[in-house]
């Protein structure tokens, strides 16, 4: 499998930074992580014992370095530098076409629970089924299907 490592980052690796960025909604730290998930996939590939799909594999290492650089931050705290003059630069999402509704979503979206925001995330932009969902939470596949719906429903009633 170490062989092939370099197959499943061309692969999986947009998909696991896709996923990185569902958790953490910024696109260098989303990148940085997903290297370090494939650090990690290599150091550990000898534990993975093929009882899930190398994708679902590959999420829950991404899922476990982001707890761990969030739990690291929250220990660390960075400063952030002052600014001494506003960025006035138009950002992407300003220009893409029903951007209020899209962030009208989002921020609904980031209200809801952790679990209920990550199932959600998932499926619609992680592209897992429910028995991988199931799977990277360690509960079952109705249990995703469960979440999924109620998540929803949660969602829909913020807006």
């Amino acid at each position: 499998m170490a062989d092939n490592m370099k197959d499943y980052y061309e692969e999986y690796g947009r998909k696991v930074f896709l996923y990185l960025m569902t958790l953490c909604s910024d696109p260098d730290m989303a990148e940085e992580l997903t290297q370090e998930t494939f650090y990690q996939a290599i150091k550990n590939v000898g534990t993975f014992k093929g009882q899930s799909s190398v994708y679902t594999w590959l999420c829950g290492i991404a899922r476990n370095v982001f707890l761990n650089e969030t739990r690291r931050k929250k220990n660390h705290p960075v400063a952030e530098p002052e600014l001494t003059t506003e960025d006035t630069a138009p950002l992407p999402n300003e220009i893409v076409e029903d951007r209020d509704e899209k962030m009208q979503l989002m921020h609904k979206l980031h209200e809801l629970p952790g679990t209920d925001k990550e199932v959600l995330l998932l499926r619609a932009t992680g592209e897992l089924s429910y028995s991988e969902i199931g799977e990277l939470f360690g509960k079952s596949e109705n249990w995703a299907r469960v979440t999924h719906y109620r998540a929803k429903q949660k969602l829909m009633s913020l807006l």
